[in-house]
């Protein structure tokens, strides 16, 4: 045992800690450097303490919930120390008549969406890896999908977080009401930060009620028919929560047809989803396109098959990216990918491509009509190569000094972020 896993057993007990003999295995780190060990804290008080011995010898620290994103963006550099917040997953309070809930960061998404579903209500997020994907981590990564056409992203349900900084001393942001405009606003730096800033140990949310009824249609056809239909819709007083373009082999490969995809769903009272529903293949007969519902258990298998298609390639050497582009030039990106998805009002959305050269002929296309792309999930081999992140705005110097501001000592995840940071 190393004198760094020694301190941390100490710490949080021999029995949360696993050393290097038990089969650690944590892939995208750089610099040929293993982890002494991987730590469990199960309370915020063990976190604290786990952190503040890691400041005071200079250890470097990766953050992680279950570990289902660690090969998410940059590699880490150097790590000495894995520390989980997976045994920190209790309910703090479930205000049902105020519609917040606040959890550990350890909880896992599923979960917390049973807890909630027994009193008629859920957290409007989609994480990639529901199943596996914890509270803090989905936080950490920003990682939400389709359900923002309606809901917004990760930080615009946030209301409230309370962290470790680097120094290991406990700190808040925000609170549990949702209007709450005291302070900074903390919730949006810390939201797709990597862990960089801080770790995360306890979140607030704002929830929604469930709606009585669902239904989910799907459009397919020419590109030029498909667009003209996302035109049409974005530009309706209807009002799906989730809708996305989808390429062609994404269409194929979910057994939906031929051509480019548009799938809408609606959620609300019965007659408005069938009035909604209607419409959109209406418009959809208009263009010449094929239409289809979707409800009951074949709506919620389509939306579960179609989340592993682009979340979860086929093979390890595919390359996951997340891009943003106009939503005008959506189709014109799909047209250039096998498995991609673009979120109808957002332009947001996610793309498979086979090796660096593509992902960076892509990344020039998006970047010609205002956009980015990033490399989400890649072999490690392909992230020595090339930017993952591919930043090409004017806020660095600002990011580097925020990160210096909550981290002097750079011992927080490590060159996972934007420009090494």
């Amino acid at each position: 045992m190393t004198a760094i896993a020694s301190t941390l057993a100490s710490i949080v007990g021999v029995e949360n800690t696993v050393y290097p003999e038990d089969n650690l295995n944590i892939p995208h780190i750089a610099g040929g450097k293993s982890p002494s060990c991987i730590v469990y804290p199960q309370t915020p008080a063990q976190l604290a303490s786990v952190i503040a011995a890691s400041d005071r010898n200079n250890w470097r620290v990766l953050p992680c919930g279950s570990g289902s994103k660690l090969n998410w963006g940059g590699l880490a550099e150097n790590i000495d120390v894995v520390v989980s917040t997976e045994r920190l997953n209790q309910l703090i309070e479930h205000a049902v008549g105020d519609l917040t809930v606040t959890v550990e960061a350890g909880m896992k998404f599923s979960h917390l969406q049973k807890i909630l579903a027994d009193a008629r209500q859920f957290l409007a997020l989609d994480p990639s890896n529901p199943d596996l994907a914890t509270i803090g981590g989905i936080v950490a990564t920003a990682d939400t999908n389709s359900l923002r056409q309606r809901y917004g992203s990760v930080r615009d349900q946030l209301l409230g977080i309370t962290f470790i900084r680097a120094d290991g001393e406990i700190a808040k942001a925000g609170g549990r009401v949702v209007k709450n405009v005291a302070g900074y606003d903390l919730m949006k730096l810390f939201t797709g930060s990597y862990g960089t800033l801080g770790i995360i140990s306890q979140v607030t949310f704002r929830v929604y009620p469930l709606q009585s009824a669902s239904g989910t249609v799907v459009l397919t056809g020419d590109a030029a028919a498909i667009s003209q239909a996302a035109n049409t819709l974005r530009g309706s007083a209807l009002t799906p929560t989730q809708a996305d373009l989808l390429s062609v082999q994404l269409v194929s490969s979910l057994g939906l047809g031929a051509g480019m995809g548009l799938i809408a769903r609606f959620q609300s009272l019965s007659e408005s989803v069938k009035e909604q529903s209607h419409r959109v293949l209406e418009l959809g007969q208009t263009l010449g396109l094929k239409g289809a519902v979707f409800s009951g258990a074949d709506e919620d298998s389509l939306w579960e098959r179609l989340s592993k298609q682009i979340h979860h390639p086929a093979t390890d050497a595919a390359i996951t990216c997340k891009i943003g582009i106009l939503p005008t030039a959506a189709v014109e990106m799909l047209t250039g990918v096998e498995i991609g998805l673009v979120h109808l009002s957002s332009g947001l959305g996610v793309v498979q491509v086979k090796d660096k050269n593509q992902v960076l002929k892509l990344r020039s296309l998006c970047q010609s009509h205002n956009g980015f792309l990033t490399v989400i999930q890649a072999p490690v081999a392909v992230k020595l190569q090339i930017d993952v992140w591919g930043y090409t705005g004017n806020a660095l110097p600002l990011m580097r000094r925020i990160k210096k501001q909550f981290d002097s000592k750079n011992i927080l995840s490590p060159g996972r972020f934007v420009g090494g940071i």
